[in-house]
């Protein structure tokens, strides 16, 4: 990993340092008026520098209204302070691109040697450019059925950016906000490097922070992300790639949903992740979520260091099969027969150095789009849910130096679960459905709850309760090699033990 790490930091370094010759856009026509659309100009620009051999577009202190562009091997967008790259309100004004089947403000599509940065602005002003759509198919200018709860289907609506097949990219410094769908995506990338960007990405559905996918030798630093949907979201959307080789560290998120995500499209995999010093707040979901549900292989992944405040649940690790529900999802009959002959895993996973919070009210009430209020009744989820399925086990998790602080107060007489071999054997498996940590609504514990595992060490883990629960700490469901080691469940202390 730090081989990698390092050739991907010289690769960036590189990179920018071959740029020699910056070019304006004003040069070639754009208009920093906030008006004028400079789609065709800004390409020009771009075109241009890529022809002669690279360098910067540089754009100055001003709004710089577009639609669809895409960035060219060899050229990085340069924002000076000041500087904003402004979405058109108007939804003629962006591509569809053909080749990914996804709308966006820039694409680039298998070029090399890339970038953005500066300390300028990219703020797409998709909740109007989406208002606009939806008034579209009001009026039958817009059809089909992507059109859905009053809302156009994502790969519709413009992005900020989407990346696809490009090695060699570089973003740094600059601000992301206000996208339509997803906010960035890099698709089958490889060598990237994002560092020190802010994004406010909460203003219409399906705003993610960030979305890697299937992407290898990935760099993630120094990032404050605010989203309505996942924050930091690692996909894997081809049984042929995987999500490998990624760096995740220092960085601040506050999600509608969840804080770090693998999935929830889980076809390849997710493997060799270090993911350090992460704080995440104010969130619906989980801080930390990993999916294996559509035939996914994750392993080796290491957390060190998670801060999670006001977040509904800390961890979320879930196999899964949504088989029988593949039709609905859209896919081919190829990719339906390839979720069927793959077995999906889940091992070799270590959390460690971990404070939390989770509290008693809804994380994330007030802002624009929360999540959606729970079915009731059910009392608070345990904070560690390790959910695996018969025949997918999860094996081999370390949980070490782990302190968390739940409300407690489960109450039976509003919501009721047992531990007895029938209530237990009552718990649906749940294998085909979308995997959230409250998708069973009532479960037995209040710290823990494990199920069909092979391998799980607590080792120096405090879980609290601020009030008295009806329910046990920690249940384990067929659950083989459980080593529990100075561990606290509600300030019992208990001794070694390892259980065969």
């Amino acid at each position: 990993m730090k081989k990698t790490i390092l050739t991907l930091a010289l690769c960036a370094a590189t990179a920018i340092c071959a740029f020699a010759t910056d070019y304006y856009a004003t040069d070639f026509g754009a208009k920093a008026d906030g008006k004028t659309l400079n789609s065709a100009s800004i390409q020009a620009a771009i075109d241009f520098a890529s022809t002669h051999g690279g360098g910067r577009v540089i754009f100055t202190p001003g709004q710089f209204v577009t639609g669809t562009i895409y960035l060219k091997s060899d050229v990085t967008l340069h924002l000076e302070a000041g500087a904003t790259l402004l979405g058109s309100t108007n939804p003629w004004d962006f591509t569809k691109d053909p080749y990914v089947g996804w709308t966006s403000m820039i694409f680039s599509i298998k070029q090399h040697n890339i970038g953005i940065t500066g300390k300028g602005t990219i703020n797409g002003r998709g909740f109007t450019t989406a208002n606009h759509m939806v008034e579209y198919y009001h009026r039958g200018f817009l059809e089909g059925d992507a059109f859905k709860l009053d809302r156009p289907n994502e790969v519709n609506r413009p992005e900020n950016i989407y990346f696809r097949e490009c090695t060699d990219i570089t973003v740094t410094g600059i601000s992301l906000k206000d996208p339509a769908s997803w906010n960035q995506t890099y698709d089958q990338c490889h060598n990237i490097l994002i560092d020190g960007i802010n994004v406010d990405s909460k203003s219409y559905w399906n705003n993610d922070g960030i979305d890697i996918v299937d992407s290898e030798d990935v760099i993630i630093r120094n990032c404050y992300i605010d989203a309505a949907d996942d924050v930091f979201c690692f996909k894997s959307h081809s049984h042929d790639h995987m999500c490998r080789n990624i760096l995740l560290e220092n960085c601040v998120g506050r999600s509608s949903a969840n804080g770090v995500k693998f999935g929830t499209v889980s076809k390849g995999g997710f493997k060799n992740f270090t993911i350090r010093n992460i704080t995440i707040f104010d969130t619906y979901r989980s801080a930390v979520t990993f999916a294996a549900v559509d035939g996914a292989e994750i392993e080796n992944i290491t957390v060190d260091g998670l801060r999670s405040y006001h977040t509904g649940n800390v961890i979320f690790l879930r196999t899964g099969k949504r088989w029988n529900k593949i039709t609905s999802m859209g896919l081919s009959e190829k990719d339906r027969k390839d979720v069927r002959n793959k077995q999906p895993y889940m091992r070799n996973i270590t959390i460690r150095n971990v404070y939390a919070e989770v509290p008693a009210d809804k994380p994330d009430a007030g802002y624009n789009y929360e999540g959606p209020i729970e079915d009731l009744p059910r009392n608070i989820s345990p904070a560690i849910i390790c959910a695996g399925i018969p025949d997918c086990k999860i094996e081999n998790v370390t949980l070490e130096n782990i302190e968390i602080v739940v409300p407690g107060a489960g109450n039976p007489l509003y919501a009721y679960r047992g531990t007895s071999v029938e209530e237990l054997e009552a718990i649906p498996e749940m294998i085909d459905y979308y995997p959230e940590f409250s998708q069973w609504k009532e479960l037995p514990a209040w710290g823990a709850y494990l199920r069909h595992m092979d391998g799980i060490t607590f080792k120096n883990v405090t879980i609290k309760a601020q009030a008295p629960d009806y329910r046990p700490c920690v249940v384990a469901d067929d659950v083989q090699n459980l080593s529990i080691d100075e561990t606290k469940f509600d300030g019992i202390v208990t001794n070694k033990t390892t259980k065969k």
